[in-house]
């Protein structure tokens, strides 16, 4: 969404701002810290807000190998550029989830970092590897695009984290996703979502642990971070998103930033900070007291269907689903295809 660093001097019609740590032109400002940075300064203070994250919440420990899930999005090759700039073990996984020219171009873009960079990627490709794409999944289960594309993540990044050896699973979630997942889990009172919404998720049997080291960095940060790296990415928004209402909470919370610089801090910050003890005591069972799945053999909360005493998780139900429907569904497009 944005190119382009964000001109300081631009949007409130002042004098040229100035860098607050070198006194030199700014190039980027960031409002909820009323301060402005030089190039080589907000490159900086991007680092220090992910150290800090990943010190405070002891995310990586000493020689552990990180994966990150890339996207070719602004956030995710951010996250992968930080981490090895801050001397992290980080390869990166790319998911292509079969959404026509758009997964093409983002495949494209994180091939490209990775390439330029000698990093290594790897790739899972939903339709050959899996038997279904999102869209696919979507109209067999009648399920939002956005549910069976989340289902599928966290179900084969774990998978492909385990089978490789990695200790930690990286996503780019920056301020402005986990400020609007927060709006959204606080009005439905999702206490099992609020309690689980923390930048750390430890590991358990069966599960690595998952961090989040942008939750301490803005949107508009994560795309002037990109441009000023000479890191390309997709700008377009997946063509499945909208009616979303994780957007919709984006969009609240815009407003509210524009009118009181900061907000969207404050409030993530200090649910962080005062929410942990309040909701400990609502913890569902240990994750080491979960089932397994008959299918693939991972944990799984779901509960036997009537009549069954064996428990299928909920990835290997939506694959059934869908590689059923695309079976289906194949002698109809070639006849399509000959007419």
């Amino acid at each position: 969404m944005y190119r382009y660093p964000y001109n300081a001097a631009s949007e409130r019609g002042k004098a040229v701002v100035k860098c607050r740590v070198c006194r030199g032109h700014a190039v980027v400002e960031v409002r909820r810290h009323n301060a402005g940075f030089c190039r080589e300064h907000f490159l900086r203070h991007c680092r220090q807000q992910v150290r800090r994250a990943v010190d405070d919440h002891e995310m990586i420990g000493a020689g552990e190998r990180v994966l990150v899930a890339v996207s070719g999005g602004k956030d995710s090759l951010a996250l992968w550029d930080l981490l090895v700039e801050l001397g992290f073990s980080a390869d990166g996984l790319y998911l292509g989830l079969g959404i026509d020219d758009y997964s093409d171009a983002s495949g494209a873009y994180a091939r490209s970092y990775a390439s330029e960079r000698a990093l290594t990627l790897y790739e899972v490709d939903l339709g050959p590897d899996v038997g279904f794409t999102v869209p696919e999944a979507a109209a067999a289960t009648r399920r939002a695009p956005c549910g069976a594309c989340g289902l599928s993540k966290r179900h084969l990044f774990n998978a492909v984290v385990r089978e490789r050896g990695y200790d930690v699973v990286a996503t780019g979630h920056n301020l402005d996703d986990e400020a609007a997942v927060l709006l959204g889990n606080v009005l439905r009172w999702d206490v099992e979502y609020l309690r689980r919404q923390q930048p750390v998720l430890p590991a358990a049997p069966g599960f690595v642990r998952k961090i989040k080291p942008l939750y301490r960095l803005g949107e508009r940060e994560m795309a002037a971070y990109c441009v000023l790296r000479g890191i390309d990415y997709q700008v377009e928004e997946c063509p499945m998103a909208p009616g979303n209402r994780h957007l919709g909470y984006k969009e609240t919370l815009d407003a509210l930033e524009l009118r009181s610089p900061g907000s969207k801090a404050v409030f993530l910050f200090g649910f962080l900070d005062r929410a942990r003890e309040l909701l400990a005591a609502t913890a569902d069972a240990p994750r080491d007291q979960l089932g397994r799945c008959v299918v693939c053999g991972s944990p799984t909360g779901v509960e036997p269907r009537p009549g069954d005493t064996e428990v299928v998780c909920a990835f290997c139900r939506l694959q059934t689903q869908a590689t059923a429907a695309r079976v289906m569904m194949d002698p109809v497009r070639s006849r399509a295809a000959r007419a």
